[in-house]
């Protein structure tokens, strides 16, 4: 086999691709990328069992067909230190040596019979299968609003991913560990099918990384995972079993105690109350009254204290309640409004926070549980 390939375009699709591969790998296999050759497309394919990536480049002068697999990092590694220029493979099909030759030099190395690399068994199974197009930004930002909340206590698998409940008008993506849940609601499109899975935080972090170019994403679920496919990347994960949570029936529905408040005001006076926070809980005290937001941090074991004040929008009776800074910090930065309203009941019943308004295709939804406070 041969092919001419431009370099940068091979490393831009070989550095996505490898977002797949584990630092450390139980099968050996799984450390290279299985290249494909078929006519004048090269197919980069890299996978750790449960997630398989795959990308599509146009070579030149291609001579033969086949397949066969190559260290990954020494291949990202080498095409990153390379100028921009044509370089050729040549690969020998009788003992798989690698000759990569390039305008100021050359590399050889020894590849892996493809047949070898573990095949693909995420597509099979097409029974209740769903299917539909939706623009990347709408996947894209259900993500983004919902990783900061996923769970890794490994006794409750179901809540360690994202659930996509899929609706006929939207999708709705929902996230908990317990102690905080988001529920981010996108219409942005509407998928006209009904279903639900929970997607993996690894695979996440893949769609999140590797689509955000691509201008839609098609996604087809099956009873054995999920492929998500665009113009340059098809993606295929395991799904995590099990059932979510009822998410909805943990929001509060009767918040009478609501305050607006400027929400770069309150994340900087959070930060600053963090860095006198007692490590062990994280605990900030708040105490609302009329227009006004105190803040209060103590850390008994160096002794040191916090105090700080920001106005509110506030007119209900005074309360006193406490949050982890670690938490309000992730809420206020996933919050993209100019103001945060935030809704209570009492000091032991979960708070909401909320954007000051939603635009026109989405909602975004954010619980918290409180820590336990006896005075401020």
């Amino acid at each position: 086999m041969k092919f001419n390939v431009p370099s940068k375009t091979l490393y831009n699709c070989a550095s996505a691709v490898s977002k797949v591969i584990n630092s450390k790998n139980a099968l050996t296999i799984l450390n290279n990328f299985l290249f494909e050759l078929n006519g004048n497309v090269l197919t980069i394919t890299a996978s750790d069992v449960e997630n398989r990536l795959v990308s599509h480049v146009e070579v030149m002068d291609a001579e033969g067909e086949g397949c066969f697999c190559v260290d990954a990092r020494r291949i990202v590694e080498l095409l990153k230190e390379m100028p921009d220029q044509g370089i050729t493979f040549e690969i020998n099909d009788d003992n798989l040596s690698v000759e990569i030759n390039y305008s100021s030099g050359n590399s050889s190395l020894i590849a892996i019979n493809g047949n070898e690399f573990p095949a693909n068994e995420a597509e099979s199974g097409a029974e209740n299968a769903i299917s539909f197009t939706c623009p990347t930004e709408q996947i894209l930002k259900g993500i983004e609003n919902t990783m900061f909340a996923v769970g890794n206590d490994e006794l409750r698998p179901q809540m360690m991913g994202i659930l996509w409940d899929i609706k006929p008008d939207g999708i709705v993506f929902v996230a908990t560990d317990t102690r905080k849940l988001v529920k981010y609601t996108n219409t942005l499109s509407a998928p006209k099918a009904e279903g639900s899975f929970i997607l993996p935080l690894k695979p996440a972090n893949v769609i999140k990384n590797v689509f955000a170019k691509d201008d839609e994403i098609s996604v087809h679920l099956t009873n054995k995972g999920v492929t998500f496919e665009s113009a340059s990347y098809k993606f295929n994960c395991r799904l995590i079993k099990g059932n979510f949570p009822d998410y909805n029936r943990v929001i509060p529905t009767a918040n009478p105690n609501e305050v607006t408040v400027d929400r770069l005001s309150f994340l900087n006076a959070v930060r600053r109350m963090a860095v006198f926070v007692d490590p062990s809980h994280g605990l900030v005290k708040f105490k609302l009254s009329d227009n006004k937001m105190e803040l209060k941090v103590t850390d008994n074991n160096f002794c040191t204290s916090g105090h700080e004040e920001v106005p509110c929008n506030y007119a209900g009776q005074e309360t006193i309640i406490g949050f982890s800074a670690q938490y309000l910090i992730e809420i206020a930065n996933i919050i993209n409004t100019d103001d945060m309203v935030i809704k209570l009941a009492d000091p032991s019943r979960p708070g909401m926070f909320l954007p000051s308004e939603n635009n026109d295709y989405s909602e975004l939804v954010v619980i918290l549980m409180p820590m336990t406070v006896s005075d401020f």
